[in-house]
């Protein structure tokens, strides 16, 4: 019986607007909801109570549980009809260091009733691995060099075994920039002077803005394809040594010294070095073509009203 028929009447606003839970609701995750709040129902996962007040004042409404203790997630099942997953892999793994336990934890506990319609994994565009500057689409094989690829490696099988169920879409994301985010530009990077590698050995890198990363979820979340990848940068392919000059030059800063690879190994952190190890540059052509394009389509609106 339609809900206008029914003897209760018209259901009211909160229980017909759709409801989207967000994973790892951090930067990216609040631009998300920020995008969508009047016209969906946010919910987002949190495993620290001191965020609890700061979230319900954007319009979000909190979920206590923590990826790490898979007890704690059994309320999540059936919630959500959209998901965006982008809580990252434990940093630090322990036994089979190459599996994302909290992927499988998240997985095991929306599967516990029924599903949700689409569920969109944030993934990292490191498990191409080094591609030696090579253009770099998504049906490229991953050759993942370092723990934290491998993670999200497994982690994009989880989710690609729960599409067998849903519709699943996955994005691939390089270097996240924007002015008001925290670490979004490499001026703290100038004004220490930390190094890049000389030309010969400089690497290509690729990027995207914090807020057209919020709008691509969005569009995977209503209009992307069952079981796609999608790489989801910007235009821009430059060397990484080219990207802090023409940085430095903008804000009028001196341009970072340029060091040898092997001068680089003893002046730099490991944690900086396996980003300067890895050259590719990204093609974006299925975001173009689907998720781009998709914003003109008048039925995402209409989802989204």
């Amino acid at each position: 019986m339609p809900s206008n028929q029914s003897p209760l009447g018209a259901l009211p606003a909160r229980f017909r607007r759709q409801r989207l839970l967000i994973v790892g609701c951090g930067d990216v995750g609040q631009r998300v909801a920020r995008q969508l709040l009047g016209r969906v129902r946010v919910l987002a996962l949190t495993s620290s109570p001191e965020r609890v007040a700061a979230l319900r004042a954007q319009g979000i409404t909190p979920l206590l549980g923590d990826l790490d203790q898979a007890a704690t997630l059994r309320r999540l099942a059936g919630l959500g009809q959209r998901v965006l997953h982008l809580a990252p892999p434990p940093a630090q793994a322990t036994g089979a260091w190459w599996l994302d336990p909290r992927s499988l934890a998240l997985a095991r506990s929306l599967r516990r009733r029924s599903l949700p319609s689409a569920l969109v994994y944030g993934s990292t565009s490191g498990v191409y691995g080094d591609c030696a500057g090579a253009l770099v689409a998504e049906t490229r094989s991953l050759q993942p060099t370092t723990p934290r690829a491998q993670r999200r490696v497994d982690a994009e099988r989880v989710m690609r075994h729960l599409g067998r169920s849903l519709r699943v879409s996955i994005l691939r994301i390089p270097g996240i920039y924007a002015p008001d985010r925290e670490g979004g530009t490499p001026r703290t990077r100038l004004l220490r002077g930390t190094p890049v590698l000389r030309p010969e050995d400089d690497v290509y890198t690729s990027h995207i803005h914090a807020d057209d990363l919020a709008t691509a979820c969005q569009l995977a979340l209503w209009r992307g394809r069952p079981q796609r990848i999608y790489n989801v940068c910007d235009d821009t392919r430059l060397l990484m040594g080219d990207y802090f000059d023409l940085a430095a030059d903008l804000y009028g800063l001196p341009r970072p010294p340029r060091v040898a690879r092997n001068e680089a190994r003893e002046q730099l952190p490991v944690s900086l070095l396996s980003f300067m190890s890895e050259s590719r540059r990204l093609l974006n052509t299925r975001l173009k073509t689907e998720l781009r394009l998709a914003l003109q389509h008048p039925t995402v609106r209409e989802g989204l009203a």
